[in-house]
């Protein structure tokens, strides 16, 4: 039987010494850290078995474990060897039983995790060096590449988009973004706080605190609209300005996934989920089946009730807002599709079983669960 313990009970030197454990940063490893599991086993106990396609790496951190393949050779692993930095019998399915000659512990990781790591590391090393200057830049550099926004951008896409960002340093108060002006260019803070304002009838609503690492002024570059908020930093800030031609380019078009009416439906059969980001008034007018209402004004008010394991497929009339949905969620790590071309550029067939429901329909609740409204 398996103890699970602390991770901490163990030097952090040592867990940093397993390969590829050590090829991380120290943002990746702490991004790693909280999902790592340490265990123990009595001597006799079986670790692994030969043909098992857990998506684990196991560890061995104290004591000796006996390795035997199908032909019947035996490897005896010993903890702090060099073999026994490497994780056991890494090959999905297992190639070996794993048998503990002594009491050990040992460590298991998702290695789909630690594979997206070390793949992001071994790919962005080389242009961490060249666009660093200093260990604070690295530092804010590897956070901007590692968010949910850039995880997504293509390796091939970064680098020009990194030449086309303007650094802009800016004092405490400074409005960076004006409701009502028209869009040319997105931010990114790299070092600072900001706090993004709406006017609506004389009154200031606070929407958002922004921190480092936060893009904002995209909306209006997605929507083609006036900027609906305000952004004024409430301290001295370095920001990364890029323009909207660029934002095209290197951003949106990657990002912005779109799929046609039979696509949705084959992704609803795989537990996707219908978003309407129209305003409320259009969504009781018609929706889809259980598709919840979420305006795209208050999606970031609102995302905080989404599922992050489902997928969601956004909706609107013409098919700009749902574009934009489709961007925002993915920038807070969310995977999503927009209808493409809205509802209004289905056959008539198509547009009335999809928006076939009236009402007040649907209510969404914390961690995506659905209601019907009363």
């Amino acid at each position: 039987m398996s103890k699970a313990m602390d991770v901490d009970f163990l030097q952090s030197e040592q867990l940093r010494g397993l390969v590829p454990l050590n090829a991380l940063s120290e943002s990746q490893w702490r991004e790693l850290r909280p999902s790592l599991k340490i265990e123990s086993l009595l001597a006799g106990q079986g670790v692994l078995r030969r043909g098992d396609c857990d998506q684990q790496h196991y560890y061995l951190l104290s004591g000796e474990v006996e390795l035997a393949d199908e032909q019947g050779n035996r490897e005896l692993v010993m903890a702090g060897s060099l073999t026994g930095c490497h994780p056991l019998s890494p090959a999905v399915p297992r190639q070996h039983d794993a048998r503990a000659v002594t009491d050990i512990t040992y460590l298991r990781v998702d290695s789909a995790l630690l594979d997206r790591l070390v793949s992001w590391r071994q790919a962005y090393q080389d242009l961490l060096l060249e666009q660093a200057d200093s260990e604070e830049e690295q530092s804010w550099l590897e956070s901007l590449l590692q968010s949910p926004l850039f995880r997504r951008v293509p390796v091939a896409n970064v680098r020009p988009l990194l030449a086309s960002l303007a650094r802009v340093e800016q004092a405490a108060g400074t409005d960076v973004i004006t409701q009502g002006d028209l869009g040319d260019c997105c931010y990114f803070l790299c070092r600072g706080r900001a706090q993004v304002i709406r006017d609506v009838d004389s009154d200031k609503q606070v929407l958002a605190e922004l921190e480092e690492g936060a893009c904002f002024g995209e909306e209006a570059l997605l929507s083609e609209q006036p900027r609906n908020a305000s952004v004024t930093l409430l301290e001295d800030s370095l920001l990364l300005r890029l323009d909207k031609q660029a934002f095209y380019t290197y951003l949106r078009a990657p990002l912005v996934a779109s799929v046609s009416f039979g696509e949705a439906a084959r992704l609803l059969a795989q537990n996707a989920q219908w978003l309407d980001v129209r305003l409320q008034d259009e969504y009781e007018q018609g929706h889809a089946h259980r598709a919840v209402n979420m305006p795209l004004h208050l999606l970031r008010l609102k995302a905080r009730l989404l599922n992050p394991e489902l997928t969601y497929l956004c909706y609107c009339d013409s098919g700009k807002r749902s574009e934009t949905a489709v961007f925002l969620l993915g920038e807070m790590g969310f995977k999503a599709y927009a209808l493409r071309g809205g509802v209004n550029d289905l056959p008539a067939v198509q547009r009335d079983a999809l928006v076939g429901e009236v009402g007040a329909g649907y209510l969404l609740r914390s961690g995506g669960r659905i209601e019907a409204s009363h």
